[in-house]
């Protein structure tokens, strides 16, 4: 183990010395990109943005539930996958706010984005010492696009979190293997803890805790075999206890389950996942397209991607193995391992069906890799500052188209807000409105049904239905059985949809069977 280790060797990988001026500056500057990140993300939540769906819903109503002590879910409901975390987080707020909301919902997700921006802050300041270099860091992550914020915000399962406890274990990780003097055994059983945790919420994460993992053991492999080693193993099963626990007791492989869902039993071509993995994703998932389609020339990231994998691995390997310096070789490692990892998310991406059926909804599965943002551009920054002057022009090019096309895709997710408010405002009415005819009981599509009940503090209670009117994917059984045992339940439809269609046609053939009421964007049919 290496102890009480505080030199810091002049070179590229070193930082350079700031006046005082300079140094608060850059403090100043820094405090108010984090508070630009925080509030554009709040205006977002304020405007019911970006919009929410019946998955949300359903992390929601699993909050709901367990503020009210009715259950205390596992898995997000109807699958064997997926911690509720996310659920556990928002029940006390739902508990003090005497009710369930988006706002309320979100709230926990705001909070785990500011740690998540907060911890990569110092991450970048462990890893390079530059404090410049981590306003930048910090300025690219207060943006947010469309899938970015998606991503951090949306209580859909597992990517608030994945970021925050990721960025945490790498900060970890830096402490322990430099030496880090103090509370390092509570360090160890952070890691253990969070690493168990991530196992139970969603696997997305486990190449950030294996890679930073096996930096660990490289650096502090005999710590490990005494009483550190054991605290890191208790705490990682404390961590992962609720995955263990529900497997043992039901036999049931979450394995399985997430396989399944990434596409392991389906099928697309390999051109379609080279296209979708390599090409479409990293500019999707890592925030510089429009929400929901990538222009040809937002695509550049995704080529310029590969050359900074190996730009970055290289640099990282190179400090990792000189002989100045421990603090830096520790700084290499971790580098490397946020490299590594980022190869190895594209990697399984790739490989799966998922990426080549469902390319743009899919590329939420490349949330962790902004994880590796400053690993990925710290080359870049060590060529603008110290390189060559041949090289500085092409770092400035990448490192302001970087930031450029990120503020274009956060400018064009901000345009979207007033129609993402508009859009709650209507489905709040359709509550409203469903109350005041005192309807109970409703039959509506997936993408209604979780989240009409949601809203309504569970007054409606939904059963789904697919767009030919037979039984559809329940994840909430309970409301299934409520409704098939109520004497009359309505059917709810969005304007113009297939379910509408359909609908409509039983209105003319059998007449007097329904009655509709129409409100702005939805349909209600009431049995007579």
């Amino acid at each position: 183990m290496t102890v009480g280790v505080r030199e810091q060797p002049r070179g590229a990988d070193s930082p350079r010395p700031r006046p005082g001026t300079r140094s608060k500056l850059v403090g100043w500057l820094t405090a108010l990109a984090v508070l630009a990140g925080v509030g554009y993300r709040l205006w977002l939540l304020v405007n019911a943005a970006p919009p929410t769906n019946s998955d949300e819903a359903t992390m929601g109503l699993a909050a709901l539930h367990i503020s009210r002590g009715e259950g205390f879910p596992v898995w997000f409901y109807g699958q064997q996958y997926m911690g509720t975390l996310e659920a556990y987080l928002a029940a006390p707020v739902f508990a003090l706010a005497g009710g369930p909301s988006l706002f309320g919902l979100r709230l926990p997700t705001l909070a785990l984005y500011v740690l998540f921006l907060l911890l990569t802050w110092r991450l970048t300041l462990r890893l390079t010492g530059d404090r410049w270099f981590g306003l930048l860091v910090v300025v690219l992550l207060a943006l947010g696009s469309d899938r970015v914020v998606k991503n951090q915000l949306i209580a859909g399962g597992g990517y608030p979190e994945m970021n925050a406890a990721g960025v945490a274990l790498a900060v970890l990780a830096v402490d322990l293997a430099a030496g880090r003097p103090g509370w390092r055994l509570a360090r160890w059983a952070g890691w253990g803890f969070l690493a168990g945790l991530m196992l139970w919420v969603d696997p997305l994460v486990l190449p950030y805790v294996a890679a930073t993992g096996v930096a660990l053991v490289g650096f502090c492999h005999r710590e490990l075999r005494g009483a550190a080693g054991a605290l890191l193993g208790a705490a990682a099963v404390l961590g992962a206890a609720p995955l263990l626990l529900h497997s043992l007791s039901t036999g049931r492989n979450p394995v399985h389950a997430v396989l399944a869902a990434g596409g392991a039993d389906a099928s697309a071509g390999w051109a379609d996942r080279l296209h979708g993995g390599l090409l479409l994703g990293p500019s999707l998932g890592m925030g510089f397209c429009a929400p929901g389609r990538c222009a040809t020339w937002q695509l550049w990231w995704s080529y310029a991607l590969p050359v900074l994998l190996v730009a970055a691995a290289a640099t990282a390997w190179w400090t990792m193995r000189r002989r100045t310096g421990a603090q830096l070789r520790v700084a290499g490692a971790i580098r490397l391992a946020l490299v590594l990892a980022a190869v190895a998310t594209l990697v399984a991406y790739t490989v799966s069906s998922a990426a080549g059926r469902t390319p743009v909804e899919s590329s939420r599965y490349l949330s962790c890799l902004l994880l590796s943002l400053p690993a990925l551009l710290w080359p870049a920054w060590t060529a603008l500052r110290d390189g060559p002057r041949i090289v500085r022009p092409v770092a400035v090019v990448l490192l302001a188209a970087t930031l450029g096309t990120a503020t274009y895709a956060t400018w064009q997710e901000a345009r979207t807000a007033p129609a993402s408010r508009a859009a709650e405002a209507r489905h709040d009415e359709l509550v409203a409105t469903l109350g005041d005819l005192g309807v109970r009981h409703v039959r509506a599509g997936y993408w209604t049904c979780n989240r009409l009940t949601f809203a309504s503090d569970e007054r409606i209670v939904c059963a789904v239905v697919d767009d030919t009117l037979r039984q559809g994917f329940d994840r909430y059984p309970a409301y299934r059985r409520e409704v098939d045992a109520a004497p009359a339940p309505a059917f709810v439809a969005p304007t113009g949809s297939p379910l509408a269609a359909r609908l409509d046609e039983r209105l003319g053939t059998a007449a007097g069977s329904l009655e509709l009421v129409t409100i702005e964007g939805w349909r209600i049919y009431l049995p007579r």
